[in-house]
């Protein structure tokens, strides 16, 4: 309960998002009470004894981005739909979010009777889907079925000079977040560095409690950096540290059981056949909705590849798709060609010690080791790092043995 009304209540604290109405609520008609009051109106109509374990029930109807409704349709809107689920008698508060163009709402409201068992909820989303089908001939709606054909989730490259700089950040990492598919953080990075996004893991202690989290930074055409970096914590739960690792989980599943790859592995091997460079190839690639994210480092030696594919909506480094469209293969194949390169646009040190502080105690651990990487036409570099599925390079631990027993030695001497 306190979740869905925070989340909530957050977005009307920063001016996202306001009350719409509320429905067998003991609050002030004005809209204006915390969440603890929220809280205390829905306890004091629960009963104690309850035979489920979710009571609450959170719901967010989104009209397609063309569909232009005032607060009075959005209300009537949400009043139909709850009546028409079996909600219409229960207490519920309704929200108008406007944290994104696509203006929507959300439902916070209780889906157990009076003796604490859960209302009819068999078939519930079968049910859900025909009533919307239903409120969009009713209000002359855009089509849910349609909109999943064709909408992709609102991508744009992050301006930072056009200002609000963290709502862009925000939005543009929401729709990366959910509408492709990655295994690890390293695909992430690349999906978000071509929309001018910079993410970094940080890693640390926070009263001796160990951290991880996720901050995301504006970067400018060249791959640079630009303005503060935003904790996810301010965007929010949906793009923050445990979410990703869970998307990223559940990316791999859906991968392997819808057979994603095979598209990308198709067209990128009869690419290879026929490209005769690396600038041919990225071109044919971008023409069939890939992109190509090639990392080298300061020698120009290409140590990992990513295909970004924007049709099939998956991040896949080169080795995902097989031994032979590995960083090696292209280096081998393109090393002719970075020896001659231009010089990269962005200059990273090796070693880049975080330098914001989380919360007052938190100690920053994880040093973050750069490359330089590239899209055609979306960024000029970009920061290594995370998980890459095997293409970076990584010393063995014989290498690591050689090292300690070189430091013992000179130590004796």
């Amino acid at each position: 309960m306190f979740g869905a009304l925070a989340y909530n209540q957050n977005k009307v604290d920063s001016g996202e998002a306001k009350v719409l109405f509320s429905n067998r609520m003991l609050l002030s008609e004005d809209g204006n009470f915390s969440i603890g009051e929220c809280m205390r109106s829905f306890e004091m109509q629960m009963p104690v004894q309850l035979s489920t374990k979710k009571p609450i029930l959170h719901i967010s109807i989104n009209p397609h981005p063309e569909d232009v409704l005032t607060d009075q349709q959005l209300s009537d809107i949400a009043r139909e739909y709850m009546q028409k689920l079996g909600y219409g008698d229960q207490p519920y508060l309704v929200y108008k979010h406007t944290d994104i163009d696509r203006h929507h709402i959300h439902i916070v409201g209780l889906r157990v009777d009076e003796n604490g068992r859960p209302l009819n909820d068999r078939f519930e989303h079968r049910r859900s889907k025909q009533i919307t089908r239903e409120l969009e001939k009713i209000y002359g709606l855009h089509p849910a079925e349609r909109k999943e054909r064709a909408e992709r989730p609102e991508l744009k490259k992050v301006d930072y000079t056009a200002g609000d700089v963290k709502h862009q950040i925000g939005n543009t990492v929401k729709a990366a977040c959910y509408g492709y598919r990655f295994q690890s953080f390293g695909e992430y990075k690349a999906l978000l560095a071509t929309y001018n996004v910079y993410a970094e893991e940080v890693k640390g202690e926070i009263n001796g409690k160990p951290y991880q989290g996720i901050v995301y930074s504006a970067m400018n055409d060249k791959g640079e950096k630009v303005g503060n970096p935003v904790k996810a914590s301010r965007i929010g739960k949906s793009v923050g540290y445990e979410t990703v690792q869970r998307r990223m989980e559940k990316s791999g599943e859906v991968i392997k059981d819808k057979k994603l790859k095979e598209r990308t592995r198709k067209i990128v091997a009869a690419t290879m056949q026929t490209a005769r460079s690396r600038k041919g190839l990225e071109q044919q690639l971008k023409k069939q909705g890939i992109d190509v994210v090639f990392r080298q480092n300061d020698s120009g030696r290409i140590y990992g590849v990513t295909f970004i594919d924007h049709d099939s909506r998956v991040v896949l480094n080169g080795s995902r798709l097989g031994k032979e469209y590995s960083a090696n293969v292209f280096n081998e194949r393109f090393s002719g060609e970075t020896e001659n390169m231009h010089q990269p646009e962005m200059a990273v040190p090796r070693q880049e010690q975080s330098t914001h502080q989380e919360q007052p105690g938190f100690t920053p651990k994880a040093d973050i080791v750069s490359g330089v990487a590239s899209v055609p036409g979306a960024f000029g570099g970009l920061l290594g790092g995370g998980t890459s599925g095997g293409d970076e390079p990584q010393d063995t631990a014989r290498q690591k043995r050689k090292k300690k027993k070189k430091k013992r030695t000179r130590r004796i001497d």
